[in-house]
């Protein structure tokens, strides 16, 4: 009988992911200030179309604010709209600081609600300039974020036993390209089209490895499953199971039925087009559930190939484009109520702010039913890994006969992914255990470095795949298989969105 080797836990890097992961939670946790660098950037011409979009709402709060007899706020309402008209980004903003404290002495709480949001929203774009982010102060906190990933996968790569001056010299590089990456996605038009950072990681890797090669010198610093496995388990903190609660009986009922029908629906199909088991479930779990997280979250967990996972992102925010502009445009055609087009568009797009902005396009209450459809599936990303990494833990391999080899306890403890582990604690620390305060106000500083280790991933996936590769990668099957299991995605959430959300099998629910 095999026995426990403990050196695992300092030596194996899936050990070493949770404590690098565990590490920054804590010292986020502790109070230490910990700034996200500022990479979002609209351009003049952007925010003058931004304010335009925007036009119609602030007419409708001055009109209300008229009604209601709150002076102060109809004279910031006016400044705000002179300050819009002159193009004065500095005027905007100072404007949104005077409406945004004027609306703390509103006495209507629905009048108060919306303009507080409204000056946040407005004053929040106008302060997103691209010098913004070469300005000292932010660069300083790009290098300290740089600095501390270096460290920690320095520790680690030494620990698994590397050579830690081999990493130093090439993990600026890779850390640059997720700069960059960032930066481009950080964009405005880039923001409202969906085109995520993990896409422009994943095309600059790809440049330099099918254009210019990649060096020796670098190859050390491009590790994929160290960086993937690292976010995953920060993941989990913004994966709170009281989520469900706020969700509400009707969105997780939804969610179950989408995840487990189309998950398996895209299982099958993948398998009767003759694509591997590891492949099929990198698709399934991004189809049905929530994307690219999705698909990270399972790649780790089953060890799947990185070109898959990368294959499979590329699928996915191709998809994404499309169906963010065209799904509130059929909704509209087909005259849906707004709660059925928001869960519909819940349970399709990929992200929360995808449906933030399809669903905007509908109505505040299609979104508001977006969001919460889609906060119920995010929580079944950790339940489809844990569940994936048994079963691909539980899986015979041929031993040297060639004759498949039972699986005893042992070894199923050493097949499985360990940062999974990690991913369920953080998950279950956030949501019980940490103050809920808490976990609102570190959330911006953990969701940002979360993002910062995938970047590094894809970037590296990108260094480590040529295009010839993904091409020929299953000879398109995947893709059918996926757009397939897309198609089948829409008519069946859109199904599920109007028997349950529509008043077919139970009341027409009331949101707040």
């Amino acid at each position: 009988m095999k026995q426990m080797n403990w050196s695992g836990l300092y030596k194996k890097e899936d050990w070493l992911t949770v404590w690098a992961a565990l590490i920054i939670i804590l010292i986020i946790l502790t109070g230490i200030t910990v700034k996200m660098p500022a990479l979002k950037w609209t351009t003049g011409s952007e925010f003058e179309r931004f304010c335009i979009k925007m036009a119609p709402k602030i007419d409708k709060l001055e009109i209300a604010a008229e009604e209601k007899s709150e002076t102060d706020l109809s004279l910031s309402i006016l400044e705000l709209k002179n300050a819009i008209a002159s193009n004065d980004r500095k005027g905007v903003v100072t404007a949104c600081q005077k409406m945004g404290a004027t609306a703390m002495e509103v006495e209507d709480a629905s009048l108060y609600k919306s303009s507080a949001k409204l000056s946040r929203e407005i004053g929040s774009e106008a302060k997103n300039t691209p010098g913004k982010v070469i300005q000292p102060a932010n660069l300083l906190w790009i290098l300290f974020l740089c600095l501390v990933m270096l460290i920690l996968s320095a520790v680690a790569f030494t620990l698994t036993g590397n050579r830690y001056l081999e990493i130093i010299r090439g993990f600026p590089v890779v850390f640059i390209l997720a700069l960059v990456a960032q930066f481009i996605a950080g964009n405005y038009t880039m923001l409202n089209f969906g085109m995520e950072y993990v896409i422009w990681a994943l095309i600059l890797g790809l440049i330099i490895s099918n254009i210019f090669g990649v060096p020796d010198w670098l190859r050390p610093a491009i590790r994929t499953e160290f960086y993937i496995k690292t976010g995953v388990v920060i993941l989990g903190t913004g994966i709170l199971f009281n989520e469900i609660v706020t969700a509400g009986v009707y969105g997780i009922i939804q969610a179950l039925l989408v995840v487990f029908v189309v998950w398996y629906s895209c299982f099958w199909i993948a398998r009767k087009l003759k694509v591997d088991d590891d492949f099929a479930a990198i698709l399934s779990s991004a189809v049905s559930i929530c994307g690219v997280s999705a698909a990270i979250a399972t790649a780790g967990a089953i060890k799947g190939d990185p070109k898959k996972l990368s294959y499979t992102t590329s699928i996915v925010l191709i998809c994404a484009v499309p169906m963010l502009i065209l799904q509130p445009i059929i909704a509209k055609w087909l005259a849906l109520p707004d709660l059925v087009a928001g869960a519909w568009l819940g349970g399709t797009l990929d992200t929360s702010g995808s449906v933030v902005a399809a669903g905007s396009l509908i109505s505040e209450t299609a979104m508001k039913t977006g969001v919460i459809v889609k906060m119920s599936q995010n929580v079944l990303i950790g339940v489809a890994a844990f569940i994936l990494s048994i079963v691909w833990a539980m899986k015979s391999k041929p031993n040297q006969e060639g004759t498949p080899e039972k699986t005893g306890i042992l070894e199923i403890w050493y097949r499985f992914p360990k940062f999974v582990l990690g991913f369920i604690a953080t998950s279950l620390l956030f949501s019980f255990l940490v103050d809920p305060k808490l976990v609102e106000t570190t959330k911006p500083a953990l969701t940002g470095i979360r993002n910062w280790w995938f970047a590094l991933a894809f970037v590296s996936i990108g260094l480590e795949t040529r295009f010839s590769e993904l091409a020929k990668m299953g000879k398109g099957r995947p893709a059918l298989a996926f757009v397939s299991a897309q198609v089948f995605n829409l008519f069946w959430t859109l199904l599920l969105a109007w028997l349950i959300f529509g008043g077919v099998l139970f009341p027409v629910p009331a949101l707040n």
